[in-house]
């Protein structure tokens, strides 16, 4: 049985989002409380959280827990997942999706604004990962699906400091894949290209943004499937396969 967006039955019922309240977010968890699914929400703002909490339940979630903490506080990840477990019982599928675009050109005069972008992009999502691969290993099951960017498939002077982030992340979880490889635990990395979200928001308009309800929906096909990768919209394999193959003396005279 599938729901209005072709989704079967057989999709994860107990979630713990991270970064619940980011659009992508948002529009996924939509998506699978239409199914009946379980949510323990997590994310910085308390009103932001109470307005998905409200939303989802509205939508025919089971269950909808929240707490509000700063995710870039790593001391706080232990007792953020125990909490989840006690909250939904299990967890089926992690869903990280916070993060921070920063600004490029402060971060090339500042390091502490290159530092803020790393601490949220990598260092605190490999802090959440490791511990939710470690739970989900000693069940042999579960999903751990992470926001990435196309961004982190190249480095480009536009935003290397965010691809770097998102760069690390993606070898990160390359190598997690590979550690739980026949275990039963899914790994999925999710790399969207432009995204039509308050974060981009300031960036030119282009027939390149694709609405988070889109991305979601592509995400949670890449869940179902047991995707290891999956760009989103599909198109930006493509583009970024293309931008990958460029030679360093080509690549260097592009501005982007």
């Amino acid at each position: 049985m599938a729901n209005s967006d072709g989704y079967r039955q057989g999709l994860p019922r107990r979630i713990l989002a991270l970064g619940a309240t980011s659009a992508i977010a948002e529009a996924a968890l939509r998506l699978l409380a239409e199914i009946g699914a379980s949510f323990y929400l997590v994310g910085r703002n308390p009103d932001k959280l109470a307005a998905v909490q409200a939303d989802l339940l509205t939508r025919g979630a089971a269950a909808a827990s929240t707490i509000a903490v700063d995710l870039d506080d790593t001391s706080l990840h232990p007792a953020v997942l125990s909490h989840a477990i006690a909250a939904l019982g299990t967890i089926d599928l992690a869903l990280i999706a916070h993060g921070v675009l920063g600004d490029q050109q402060q971060a090339e005069a500042d390091y502490s604004a290159a530092e803020a972008v790393l601490r949220t992009n990598l260092l605190s999502a490999v802090s959440l990962i490791g511990g939710l691969a470690n739970y989900f290993a000693s069940e042999n099951r579960g999903t751990i699906a992470v926001i990435s960017s196309v961004a982190g498939d190249r480095g480009r002077k536009s935003n290397y400091v965010y691809g770097a982030s998102k760069g690390g992340l993606n070898v990160y979880l390359d190598g997690l894949r590979h550690r739980l490889h026949g275990t039963g635990v899914h790994v999925l990395t999710i790399k969207p290209g432009f995204v039509a979200t308050p974060m981009t928001a300031h960036l030119p308009p282009s027939p390149l943004f694709a609405s988070p309800k889109r991305v979601a929906a592509d995400i949670l096909r890449a869940v179902e499937k047991g995707r290891q990768v999956t760009y989103t919209p599909p198109f930006w394999w493509g583009i970024m396969l293309v931008v990958r193959s460029l030679p360093g003396f080509i690549f260097n005279r592009l501005n982007f």
